[in-house]
């Protein structure tokens, strides 16, 4: 089988869908596998899905991205404890909750670890990954912080990137189950913690699977 490119989107702790997703993927030694951030809060087993990325490492090139939520433990975990009473509105309290803890310093260092060395974008020679958005007169390495992890594509998109690639991002949740297709940018966060689904597109040919927060494949339902 030839190398593939892989794209998937905020996980959030949804290890059934993300189990469904890899058992339909078959990922294979040679496929490159581009996650968007935002693997933990908000669905129910946030620790399950950073064991099973830990794994996905040893399975294919795997190339994690870092997302907001993912940025707010690591602080957290650096001595920011002030963000902590806000996390846990933000979906923290569930993430604690597949840890059996209510310490954030009890979540195995392994695991921050991860989170720690993802990255906060991801480019090839046609496209471009990150989690939140971008300024598209700017090269990434010039983009804010901020831009990459937290701001939306609310209230209006960006235009198209200066390089002339696709744009591909998760983190404004399509609430619809929908990915947002604008041609030069696709947003495939289609929000599977609530009533979407997790989404994985193949690139370039656009080949797209959805399976919903119990695992359940979108066209088996």
């Amino acid at each position: 089988m030839p190398e593939r490119l892989i794209t998937i989107g905020d996980i959030h702790g949804c290890l059934a869908a993300l189990n469904t997703l890899l058992d339909i993927i078959k990922p294979e030694v040679d496929d490159t596998i581009v996650t968007l951030g935002d693997y933990i809060d908000r669905g129910p087993d946030s620790r399950g899905v950073i064991d099973r990325m830990i794994e996905l490492q040893s399975m294919c090139r795997l190339v994690p991205l870092l997302g907001n939520h993912d940025e707010v433990l690591i602080d957290i975990r650096n001595g920011k404890e002030d963000l902590f009473a806000d996390w846990l509105l933000f979906g923290g309290n569930t993430t604690l909750m597949s840890y059996s803890t209510l310490r954030p310093d009890a979540i195995p260092e392994e695991h921050v670890n991860f989170l720690r060395n993802c990255r906060l974008y991801y480019e090839t020679d046609r496209y471009i990954f990150l989690h939140g958005t971008y300024d598209p007169a700017l090269p990434l390495e010039s983009q804010s912080r901020r831009t990459l992890l937290w701001d939306k594509l609310r209230p209006a998109p960006p235009g198209p990137h200066f390089s002339g690639k696709t744009v591909i991002v998760g983190h404004t949740a399509q609430r619809s189950g929908q990915i947002l297709d604008l041609g030069y940018l696709k947003c495939i966060d289609t929000c599977c913690y609530g009533e979407g689904w997790l989404t994985a597109m193949e690139l370039p040919s656009g080949k797209i699977w959805q399976v919903d927060k119990e695992g359940r494949m979108k066209d088996k339902l």
